[in-house]
């Protein structure tokens, strides 16, 4: 599993609204356990709005480059929120290691247009052989 987190930089989101009709969008993470994830959305977008009325979020992790039948996917039940500027330095620290960009902690807070949001990972399982789910700790 640590390998597929370290070695995709992004992850895709399944968010729902308050009537539950699903949406999925792509964001570029930084985490530094693999059960805590931030990323940058504007609030506006549909997935952050999402959020604010239901936290409860899915996360998926794969390779998208590999062959049917060669996948490797970690899959992530989530509760996520803004998270102010706490786990800026994580985001800070993976984005400059990068070089994707330098962000200020003004600039994930009001005024700024962007957010720093936070993902807390609960339950997980990896794909495997067979696509078989296998729990994980």
């Amino acid at each position: 599993m640590n390998e597929i987190i370290a070695a995709n930089r992004y992850m895709v989101l399944a968010t729902a609204d308050a009537e539950g009709v699903p949406w999925v969008s792509p964001v570029w993470f930084a985490t530094e356990d693999q059960r805590v994830f931030y990323w940058i959305s504007d609030p506006n977008a549909r997935h952050s709005r999402n959020i604010a009325v239901r936290p409860e979020i899915a996360i998926v992790i794969f390779d998208s480059t590999v062959t049917p039948g060669n996948a490797q996917a970690v899959y992530m039940e989530a509760r996520a929120d803004q998270s102010g500027t706490e786990g800026f330095d994580v985001f800070t620290r993976e984005s400059e290691a990068q070089g994707i960009w330098v962000t200020r902690p003004e600039d994930v807070v009001a005024p700024g247009r962007f957010r720093l949001y936070r993902a807390v990972a609960g339950e997980r399982t990896m794909l495997g052989p067979g696509d078989k789910r296998i729990p994980l700790a």
